[in-house]
């Protein structure tokens, strides 16, 4: 079968910062406006008082310690608390669009390609801006791209998703170069007024290239040697924002049309399910855990992570092994594993081996296993 690459990475980090201390000041003050609104309600018993947040938690919670945005202003009003974009023609270049050509502008030029050589663009990320014309064909005339080009959603695991689409494709001879780009927008579906969730999510792009490795020319290339999909129905990570809201008669800013999670339930069931898959997987190619160099994976909790490296290898870990980025990016749904591993690898060797993970929503769980060349 042919051999296909990982050839050049691409990593767009948007303008804005948010501290920890930043957003907890804007939340607090949300929080005060909105108990003293609801003053009457909250002494009768008919309404709970709004709890403050504070940094301890944000990062005792996630080990997060700051996020990037696209706005920080209206993030921070909290008389408004969410992002504010001004609408653009339909002539311009999306929002979405303009971050990901970002991050594809890099991955090209790493791989030492130009946009003419792709020939399938892959848009995966938890939330399109629109449901069409599909993001993926808007990004590919962008880029002078030719060939074809899908949208695609599988929350948190869209990119590693993306990269078995992509590899299958080059395998097959459907397609001979293709982008994987994944813009996550994720200010814009967080809602930064629900204290348990308001400090999870910031945004970002990353891009890969993907192609066949006789034809590949990039000094930095990684042989995928398997990926594996596995998706698992459940309610516990959820968002119902929908073209079918209008026709529902159902308020646009309740709080089920933006991000909603039941935390603890998510972490007791996936945690396992992440680690038994690619426990799984790497033995079904032949390897063990103890024989990777490197382990990229999504970067949604802290803790999270510990404990599915714990039941892989028996024993903790650091970030030589398991890169952390949280701290700097946050949660950043699909992207976060494709971040870890464009931030870090260039260290590793010819013939070290690497899994690249992602897990969410769905539930969801993608593993890409890849060897330097």
């Amino acid at each position: 079968m042919k051999n296909v690459v990982i050839s050049g990475s691409g990593l767009y980090r948007p303008p804005h910062v948010i501290t920890n201390a930043e957003l907890v000041q804007a939340f607090n003050a949300y929080a005060d406006l909105r108990n003293a609104k609801n003053a009457p309600r909250i002494a009768a018993g008919e309404l709970p008082a709004m709890v403050h947040s504070s940094v301890e938690f944000i990062e005792k919670a996630s080990g997060i310690k700051q996020r990037y945005v696209l706005d920080k202003s209206g993030v921070l009003d909290p008389t408004r608390m969410r992002p504010k974009f001004a609408p653009r023609a339909d002539d311009q270049l999306s929002l979405m669009a303009e971050i990901a050509v970002h991050a594809a502008t890099q991955a090209l030029a790493a791989a030492g390609r130009s946009g003419h050589d792709i020939d399938a663009v892959l848009c995966a990320a938890a939330n399109m801006q629109r449901a069409y014309p599909a993001m993926a064909c808007e990004i590919q005339a962008a880029l002078g791209a030719g060939g074809y080009g899908f949208d695609m959603n599988v929350a948190c695991s869209s990119a590693t998703f993306a990269i078995e689409q992509a590899a299958n494709a080059v395998r097959s001879g459907s397609a001979k170069c293709v982008l994987v780009v994944d813009p996550e927008i994720t200010s814009a579906h967080l809602e930064w007024r629900d204290r348990d969730c308001h400090f999870i999510f910031g945004d970002v792009c990353t891009a890969v290239i993907v192609e066949a490795e006789d034809s590949a020319t990039s000094g930095d290339r990684w042989r995928i040697l398997g990926t594996r999909l596995a998706t698992q129905y459940s309610n516990n990570i959820r968002n119902n924002a929908g073209f079918l809201n209008r026709c529902e008669d159902t308020d646009p800013d309740a709080r089920d049309k933006t991000f909603m999670q039941e935390g603890r339930k998510v972490f007791k069931e996936v945690v396992p399910m992440a680690a038994a898959h690619i426990e799984q997987h790497l033995h079904d190619l032949g390897f063990e855990p103890t024989q990777v160099r490197r382990f990229w994976l999504h970067q949604a909790n802290l803790g999270m992570n510990q404990l599915i490296l714990r039941r892989l290898l028996g024993q903790e870990v650091g970030d030589d092994l398991a890169p952390i980025i949280l701290g700097e990016f946050a949660n950043t749904a699909s992207a976060g594993s494709i971040i870890a591993f464009h931030e870090h690898h260039a260290d590793l060797k010819a013939g070290d081996l690497g899994v690249i993970c992602s897990f969410g929503a769905g539930y969801s769980v993608g593993s890409v296993v890849v060897r330097r060349v």
